[in-house]
């Protein structure tokens, strides 16, 4: 039914250009006259024609002040364009909050699907209630009044046309699940992933955000890194090398990982993962310890997109986690000699990798008891008790050849244990009956049996879903995701849509392309974001400007030293407690007075902030230098030097632009976020030396070097939105 005061769906068709949107149905599916007019058909046909309205509109000069007509929109007739659509309300997610476009946002997107009428990006002009962009090409207004989207043009006989409120305009502006322009799409493969490419965006804008999540998700894993460490020949037993007793291969191992495999995404919820199911490199003392940790890898990296269920018990019987958290070799109680079953894995398991200290809501809030105070989420007893289930368990010998090391009489195994899950040795596991968060397993249940009830019990708990979730949010998104953010996702992993629980792929899904996540509001609320990592900065780097290993050796190493590298480096954590705890608040801080956490601003101190800086300017400008790049042992020879570099084909093309130049790693780095004081800052002080196109090589890497060094030394850079 249309009101006196609106314009009628067939008048408003009869007023399309002859060149209509491709979205309009075609004329030959009309509607027989008969049809009703609550037919679906109209419904849609309806909605199609008032979008070709708002895309139709034209005529007038452009002005700094708008038309007088389009600053009188008051009364202007209204034509419904997006009550019949119905629909979720979801932000290109069906798990997402809906939410109302700002005007730029929806400028952009009128943009990007009508460009036949809104030709170009233009401007965005404020003129008191109005906002609006003119398009000189086409000659066509489009504006935002009072909560109102306004078009005016000789379709409307240069009348103004109220097209519907901004809030109904979500799901339409959002609903196509593409970035409406390039720094958009670097937001979300920073968020996604380890880089933003020239190639990458152009790829997340043409075929949307979810197309581009799932040829992730369904992208090969490519080479292990165990199997990685064998092709390179540190499985070689000899007395030189002594690669069964060193860490640096898993080093070497982590990094070509983390810099050249496509699965990015894959890649970088594998690294989150690594910071909640914590083994640090740096904490085993066996042999085979850099195979174990790369096993270790692999396993985050094969469930990255499984289900929590087969993760946690993977993880429980993975042997780098046996021997960092004491399972392996744990014995059942001897009343003879007092002895105890080790309790280390049983309390962490819980407290870190499952359920968290104190009883969680669904949004991750805390449950409180009658005075106000924290639920624990488990007891001694509890802790006690779910030891008992890890006990007999030892690491899995049924491949292992014992060989003599060259020129020794030390014998030593093979590889082939560290990547077998653990074994259970039954005369060493105990009996006891174990009651643990309201399960009881009988005495005498056989240890496979016990585990498996274990598992389940810390798996369908309910704090489950909150506490990884949350985590994990903090990991790719913001360091303080919003209560109904973590209700959503948790809601996801709880049950993603077809009834399974731990689905960590819908849950990755549910993360990214969630609203807080994807609106561009929270580029302007402090507390939205999270610290870049020092370990991530380097990554992020290394990608973005395609650096290489000349020897394929990735012989970056250990960056843990504050003083002189990152102040971190991938699976060495100090401590089971990861790099940073999830709810670190820095002391005295503006952070501390609103209630705010930051977890990576644990890492930051004096010296890790110099250790960077000075670290990342070397790197940036000659790379990473290597002893004997094209041999395994870490050794010193005739090819010590910088093995490790970037390529700058793309900025040496702009190096004699600095604008241009900052402006491209402004989006690469930053998805366009630096401000344009930053920007002038940084492009004035590349601008102080010289640079021409008959300049050397040398002279323009400095210039390029210095541009990306600022803007890697900027709190703009540092803070990712």
């Amino acid at each position: 039914m249309t009101h006196a005061h609106e314009v009628s769906d067939a008048a408003l068709a009869t007023a399309l250009p002859a060149r209509a949107p491709s979205s309009v149905p075609p004329t030959d599916a009309a509607p027989a006259a008969s049809d009703s007019v609550g037919s679906p058909w109209l419904k849609l046909s309806a909605t199609a024609a008032a979008s070709a309205a708002l895309a139709a509109c034209g005529g007038g000069e452009a002005e700094a002040e708008a038309p007088q007509a389009l600053r009188q929109a008051d009364n202007a007739p209204h034509v419904p364009l997006l009550g019949d659509m119905g629909g979720s309300g979801s932000f290109r997610s069906d798990q997402a909050a809906s939410r109302t476009p700002t005007p730029d946002e929806l400028m952009d997107w009128a943009e990007m699907v009508f460009p036949q009428y809104f030709d170009s990006h233009q401007a965005t002009i404020t003129n008191g209630a109005l906002v609006f962009r003119y398009y000189s090409g086409t000659r066509n207004y489009l504006g935002v009044y009072q909560g109102n989207v306004v078009v005016l043009g000789p379709p409307t006989n240069n009348a103004v046309v109220n097209v519907g409120a901004l809030a109904s305009f979500g799901e339409a502006v959002f609903s196509s699940g593409r970035p409406l322009n390039d720094p958009e799409a670097a937001r979300f493969l920073l968020q996604a992933g380890f880089a933003a490419t020239t190639q990458d965006i152009a790829t997340v804008r043409s075929i949307g955000f979810d197309a581009w999540l799932n040829s992730q998700f369904n992208a090969p894993i490519g080479i292990s890194g165990w199997e990685w460490l064998n092709q390179r020949g540190y499985a070689t037993v000899d007395n030189s090398t002594a690669y069964y007793d060193n860490t640096y291969p898993g080093d070497c191992m982590i990094w070509s990982q983390l810099m050249t495999s496509p699965d990015s995404l894959r890649k970088r919820v594998a690294l989150a993962l690594s910071e909640i199911f914590v083994v640090s490199l740096s904490g085993l003392d066996f042999n085979w310890r850099s195979h174990a940790i790369a096993h270790y890898w692999d396993t985050l990296v094969t469930h990255s997109f499984g289900n929590f269920r087969n993760l946690l018990q993977d993880v429980s019987l993975n042997p780098a986690m046996g021997y960092y958290l004491n399972t392996r070799g744990n014995q059942k109680e001897n009343a003879a000699t007092g002895r105890q079953p080790d309790e280390n894995y049983a309390r962490e398991v819980m407290q870190l990798m499952s359920i968290g200290l104190v009883m969680l809501n669904i949004d991750g809030t805390v449950r409180r008891d009658g005075t106000g105070q924290p639920i624990e989420s488990y007891s001694q007893s509890d802790v006690t008790n779910l030891a008992r289930v890890f006990t007999g368990y030892d690491y899995n010998q049924s491949l292992n050849q014992q060989g003599t090391v060259p020129g020794t009489t030390r014998t030593i195994p093979n590889t082939a244990f560290t990547r077998l899950s653990m074994s259970l040795n039954a005369s060493l596991h105990s009996n006891l009956a174990v009651s643990f968060l309201g399960t009881n397993i009988p005495a005498n249940t056989p240890g496979a049996t016990a585990l498996a009830m274990a598992m389940d019990t810390l798996f369908y708990h309910g704090n489950v879903a909150p506490f990884i979730c949350k985590q994990l949010i903090q990991r790719l998104v913001t360091s303080n995701p919003s209560p109904d953010y973590v209700a959503r996702v948790a809601t996801v992993f709880n049950n993603n849509g077809a009834s399974v629980r731990g689905d960590l792929k819908a849950v990755v899904r549910a993360i990214l392309l969630d609203d807080e996540a994807r609106s561009s509001a929270g580029l302007t609320q402090p507390g939205f974001g999270k610290l870049r990592e020092p370990m991530l900065r380097l990554v992020q780097w290394g990608r973005t400007f395609n650096i290489s290993s000349a020897f394929g050796s990735w012989k970056i190493g250990d960056t843990s030293s504050a003083a002189s590298r990152l102040g971190q480096s991938p699976l060495r954590s100090p401590s089971v407690f990861n790099f940073f705890r999830p709810g670190y608040v820095p002391p005295s801080t503006a952070l501390a007075q609103a209630g705010a956490v930051a977890p990576e601003f644990q890492l930051v101190n004096e010296s890790s902030v110099g250790g960077y800086l000075n670290y990342m300017q070397g790197v940036i400008r000659n790379g990473i230098y290597v002893n004997a790049p094209d041999v395994p042992f870490n050794s010193s020879n005739g090819t010590n030097g910088y093995d490790i570099k970037a390529l700058y084909t793309h900025e040496m093309v702009l190096v004699v632009d600095p604008d241009a130049l900052v402006a491209r790693i402004n989006l690469l780095m930053c998805a366009g976020q630096l401000s344009a004081a930053t920007v002038k800052l940084i492009s004035d002080a590349i601008k102080a030396t010289p640079v021409t196109a008959a300049s050397t090589d040398a002279v323009k890497l400095n210039r390029i070097a210095a541009a990306i060094f600022l803007v890697m030394a900027s709190a703009e850079y540092l803070i990712q939105k």
